[in-house]
């Protein structure tokens, strides 16, 4: 379907530049990094369509502090927080708060910035690692935000500037082993949909906190156009804004993309273009969830070049192996990151989904791999009981 190219995304001119030798007119742009750099506004500025958000209407993931100072002046539902640019600042507010507490790096931090807090040690120390550059400029300012009690729940919206179009909901999985438990990552898993999101709630999302954001950032001058990634919180007050991705998640894609029935390049390029009013979107009326395995020691150090045996050939109507972090040496398969394959399937319920999936991570054989074997816990909990 497509040829990996060597380019630099850093590079915007060599991006540019590329597009313009092989006749390229509509670009997606996936890396939260390059859309908080602005490479969506140098491909238009060289008259190339672009699924994109602008560089400023993307500080909505590239600045959590811009995102809750939006919030307070939309009106949008969120955690009560303060944001400090200085260490002593920051702890001052947390001794005024305790725990548990949520502490945050304004900046992007490779899913790794946020620290949910259960006592107020924890917090101090990870204040204190934003201040030190544990996450570059990214942790230069800091959030510290309430904790929410609740329910974690994923919806994603396109948006044309003007125009929404609802795609569908997922819940992931951050913390890196089984209950839960063990450090934040990019995540470790996803189902979708997820019936933890009912009509009324989801009604309830679109009307205070989707589209409060839409107007807001249109009201400033800088319309949103792209995917809004909202991570919810379901609480007893009702669902808040835990957070913007301004790019398709990673690893709920995966399980949209198994369930999607539409044609997506039109729906992209339809948002690119400020035509999305009157398109639809068709899904398959069943779950999909997705195992990610990643090699040990991810989400801290870890090593590359593991070979990885038996992840070709799985592909079915019901089962995908995407490739995540993988490379080629001749025949051999190896592991080339942290986060390397996502084993994807489709089921009649998360069940059997989930059943489906891990089935597929059985067949696989890579001693330095690991995953968590509960993905979905919470759903297949639900319906059991």
């Amino acid at each position: 379907m497509a040829e990996n190219v060597v380019i630099d995304i850093t590079d915007h001119k060599a991006v540019v530049d590329f597009c313009r030798l092989m006749a390229i007119d509509f670009v997606v742009v996936g890396p939260d990094a390059q859309v908080v750099a602005g490479l969506g506004d140098d491909v238009r500025a060289a008259g190339i369509a672009c699924f994109c958000p602008s560089k400023a209407a993307g500080q909505l993931e590239g600045s959590k502090g811009f995102t809750k100072a939006l919030c307070d002046e939309m009106g949008i539902p969120t955690a009560g927080y303060g944001r400090f640019n200085n260490e002593a600042a920051a702890l001052a507010y947390l001794y005024t708060q305790g725990a548990p507490i949520v502490i945050k790096a304004d900046g992007l931090a490779a899913g790794k910035g946020v620290t949910v807090a259960m006592s107020v040690e924890e917090a101090e120390e990870a204040i204190v690692d934003c201040f030190a550059g544990a996450f570059g400029a990214s942790g230069a300012e800091v959030v510290v935000e309430e904790f929410m009690e609740g329910e974690e729940v994923s919806l994603f919206v396109l948006c044309d500037g003007t125009s929404i179009l609802p795609l569908t909901t997922a819940q992931d999985h951050k913390r890196a082993f089984d209950g839960d438990t063990g450090p934040n990552t990019g995540g470790m898993g996803a189902y979708s949909p997820a019936p933890v999101m009912t009509r009324e709630i989801y009604e309830d999302v679109l009307e205070r906190v989707i589209w409060p954001t839409v107007r807001g950032l249109a009201a400033r001058g800088t319309p949103y156009q792209g995917v809004l990634y909202a991570g919810l919180m379901l609480t007893a007050d009702g669902p808040k804004l835990v957070e913007y991705n301004a790019r398709f998640g990673d690893p709920e894609t995966q399980v949209m993309m198994l369930r999607i029935e539409s044609d997506l390049l039109p729906l992209l390029h339809a948002t690119a273009t400020g035509s999305l009013a009157g398109h639809d979107v068709a899904w398959k009326d069943q779950y999909a969830l997705t195992v990610i395995m990643a090699t040990e020691g991810y989400p801290g150090s870890y090593d590359k070049g593991s070979e990885i045996r038996g992840a070709e050939g799985l592909d079915s109507d019901i089962l995908q192996v995407f490739h995540a972090g993988t490379r080629r040496e001749g025949a051999r398969l190896l592991a080339a990151g942290g986060r390397v394959l996502n084993v994807t399937a489709l089921g009649g319920s998360v069940k059997e989904a989930q059943s489906r999936a891990y089935a597929g991570v059985d067949q696989i054989v890579w001693p330095e791999g690991f995953c968590r074997r509960d993905i979905g816990w919470r759903e297949i909990a639900r319906t059991a009981s």
